[in-house]
């Protein structure tokens, strides 16, 4: 069966009653990319005059330019066109995992229809780069059927406990703080009836404007006057992990401006601090790095997948965790900023994630 997908967009319409082609805005960030509108036009499909027209007739609807076409040095966004580009993009970032849940259960009830035998693994997982990977990459290899369900790390393995998933998502760092953080798990996984899979290792840090401007290096400085940030949502691994540093440098959560302020995926702190909203946020380096933003990296964490024992010696587990040790999945992550496979889909000890040492894995 295909997949389904739902994309969210902007919509605008003119006094004739044309709405405005979705297009338009693949086209403004494609010339917020390459800054020449030749290689924007060839990015999306359309011929160049076509391009030019769209943003001409667009730019005459709003009463101001998008674009700023100068002779012999090619094209930028105007403040308008940059803030309709990061506009869709924050849209993007911040529906993007509950737009996939939705359209899981879409996907699930059509299968449901057509009786589809395809076995299945359900995985409620944190949202992350690499996890997101897992259902296109299990439908490449065949003969297992993914569903995954996007949920902040606590609610994952609740829900794994519960029976309302096969496998949880969740991270921990490795470091000082993976005592402390594993502890939020503790109460849920049982060493006797759980067993704990590697996935990936990834950084996690500061995401800040390119350059750097304010010269931010750590945490310490984000309770600095004037610096502003956005922050993950209550119950996220991300949000904890912050936490946990603040509390190790005696810091007041409330002294940072905008710590009150979230957001719900990696990209949509990206794409906050890109537009220039804010200065800095906290996440993975894979976020930083497709909003071409700095990176400072502050802790290196273990993503892992819990599932019952039960669950880990059926054989669509048993499948899942062999397309995890395949070389497919290892070229993936390689293509992802700050992450690394080490010996993807291998047991770890609970001891072992909430000791938070090094070992030969890793």
């Amino acid at each position: 069966m295909p997949r389904i997908s739902i994309e969210p967009t902007l919509s605008f319409r003119d006094h004739a009653g044309h709405d405005i082609d979705p297009v338009l805005f693949k086209l403004l960030a494609a010339v917020r990319d390459h800054g020449r509108l030749t290689a924007a036009s060839r990015e999306v499909g359309y011929s160049y005059r076509h391009c030019w027209n769209m943003i001409r007739d667009w730019s005459a609807f709003f009463g101001a330019p998008l674009v700023d076409l100068t002779r012999g040095r090619g094209a930028r966004l105007a403040p308008l066109g940059e803030a309709l580009a990061w506009s869709v993009a924050r849209v993007q970032a911040r529906l993007g995992p509950q737009l996939h849940n939705l359209a899981q259960e879409i996907d699930r009830e059509i299968n449901r229809a057509v009786l589809d035998t395809e076995p299945t693994v359900r995985v409620a997982a944190s949202h992350g780069y690499a996890v997101a990977l897992l259902p296109e990459l299990v439908a490449a290899e065949g003969g297992l059927r993914l569903e995954l369900n996007y949920l902040n790390s606590l609610d994952a393995v609740a829900a794994m406990v519960r029976g309302q998933a096969d496998v949880a998502g969740f991270h921990v760092p490795i470091g000082p703080l993976a005592t402390l953080l594993f502890a939020r798990y503790a109460r849920w996984l049982k060493p006797r009836s759980h067993v704990l899979a590697r996935l990936v290792t990834r950084a996690q840090g500061l995401m800040l404007a390119p350059g750097n401007p304010l010269g931010i290096h750590g945490v310490a400085d984000l309770v600095r006057p004037g610096v502003r940030f956005i922050n993950r949502q209550e119950g996220s691994g991300t949000r904890a992990l912050l936490d946990g540093m603040l509390e190790m440098l005696n810091l007041d959560p409330a002294s940072l401006s905008g710590y009150a302020d979230i957001e719900f995926t990696h990209a949509a702190v990206a794409a906050h601090v890109a537009s220039g909203q804010v200065d800095a946020g906290f996440g993975v380096e894979a976020a930083a790095a497709r909003f071409g933003l700095d990176f400072i990296p502050l802790a290196t964490e273990r993503y892992v997948l819990a599932m019952t024992r039960e669950t880990a010696q059926q054989k669509p587990a048993q499948r899942l965790l062999a397309i995890l040790a395949g070389q497919r999945f290892a070229d993936s992550v390689s293509e992802l900023a700050g992450y690394r496979v080490v010996s993807p889909g291998s047991e770890i000890s609970a001891e072992d994630l909430e000791a938070g040492a090094l070992d030969v894995a890793d």
